[in-house]
């Protein structure tokens, strides 16, 4: 009930006690007792009320995803009206937003039908379902409930590559050798924490209990045949009027080259600096090297939800990361700048026993001269403005 009718029955109230008028004194105790059965009533009636949504959290760019969303009143007491508001982010609303006022009775439901459609890679939250109700007089105004919210991941786009055209030296130039990839367990080159998935076998014990957390060894593969994706997502690596178009055609070539490697049943993992919603702590977010479909739904998850922005700088993120790297490993970064101190960690892979390629995407103020420092130091180049760039290796 609004202020106003709560002081115009006090007013009312008043006037009775003056007058002592018999009539005026059935109003306001009508008028309270509407109040105190349609406050209680309706409180009571959306406590019942339940939601539900049907649909697929997980759909690629482009894709129409149907979601049924059911609304039942599980109590005893009917919803004399309600009004219903779908709250959807932009990116992926329907056409026809979801809206509508109805009346449910007791034990009853109703379902919508309505489609999402995924225009743009993301993480998205679909609902929470907003509803709102009050009394048939509308004494005692809207009382609101409150759903839960599901989530959509839209993932980027995938451009079926042919062959990434890689350096022979490098992993890639393997590719027809017969004999499976192997790890010796005698031969242990340092560890990591442990990652989902990874199995208790390799567990280190005594360096869990010494640091606290979960460690896991590292051993020397028999056969590299792993591809590294280090993917920069630092905006200010990039063009200052291109930020946008370049950082999200980074993220297409990043999640292309992925679905090429696991489709070649390579080792394939990934490491970006970019904001990752549901890792807020961490400075950046690695997946470890593995091979299968289910590595390959990782990674296009944890790209479908990063973000550019002010982050790590990306020669900070490849130190790190090249120390858990086993020898031979090819490390594919894609960035929108190539700086000197770029160049010399590069360098420094080499000695490590590791392949490094560099992929520029967008627009590059400096990449004549950073053409003609890969040509010097034999370091494999490509500079992609646009995704028709990516038919090089389409063919």
């Amino acid at each position: 009930m609004s202020d106003n009718h709560l002081v115009f029955i006090l007013f009312l109230f008043i006037i009775a006690l003056f007058v002592r008028d018999d009539f005026i004194f059935t109003i306001v105790y009508l008028l309270a007792g509407v109040f105190v059965v349609g406050r209680i009533w309706n409180g009571r009636a959306l406590r019942g009320l339940r939601q539900e949504r049907k649909f697929t959290h997980k759909a690629f760019c482009g894709e129409e995803v149907p979601v049924q969303l059911t609304v039942s009143n599980r109590g005893w007491l009917p919803v004399v009206w309600l009004r219903l508001i779908e709250s959807v982010p932009t990116e992926i609303a329907p056409i026809i937003p979801l809206r509508q006022v109805l009346s449910l009775g007791p034990r009853s439901q109703v379902r919508f039908d309505y489609v999402l459609r995924a225009r743009k890679r993301g993480y998205y939250p679909v609902g929470p379902l907003f509803a709102s109700s009050g009394d048939l007089f509308g004494l005692t105004g809207e009382q609101r409930w409150e759903s839960s919210q599901d989530v959509l991941i839209v993932y980027p786009r995938i451009i079926r590559l042919s062959s990434l055209k890689l350096p022979a030296s490098s992993p890639q130039g393997t590719l027809r050798h017969t004999q499976p990839v192997y790890e010796d367990p005698t031969r242990i080159f340092g560890k990591r924490e442990y990652i989902s998935g990874d199995s208790l076998r390799r567990v280190d014990w005594k360096a869990t209990a010494a640091s606290g957390r979960l460690q896991v060894k590292l051993f020397d593969p028999s056969i590299s045949l792993i591809t590294h994706i280090v993917l920069g997502l630092n905006i200010n690596e990039y063009d200052a009027h291109h930020r946008v178009d370049a950082t999200e055609l980074a993220i297409v070539v990043a999640a292309s080259m992925a679905e090429w490697v696991i489709r070649n049943k390579q080792n394939a993992g990934l490491t970006t600096n970019g904001l990752d919603p549901l890792n807020r702590q961490e400075m950046w977010a690695t997946i470890a090297p593995r091979k299968g479909q289910a590595q390959l739904i990782r990674m296009l998850e944890l790209l479908a939800r990063v973000q550019a922005g002010e982050t790590q700088p990306l020669v900070e993120v490849v130190q790190q990361e090249a120390r858990q790297l086993p020898w031979g490993t090819t490390v594919i970064l894609i960035c929108g700048q190539a700086e000197e101190s770029l160049f010399e960690e590069m360098f420094r892979l080499r000695r490590y026993g590791l392949k490094a390629v560099v992929v520029l995407v967008g627009r590059v103020s400096a990449i004549v001269s950073i053409k003609a420092h890969c040509q010097q130091f034999k370091i494999p180049l490509y500079h992609l403005r646009n995704e028709f760039d990516l038919d090089i290796w389409r063919q």
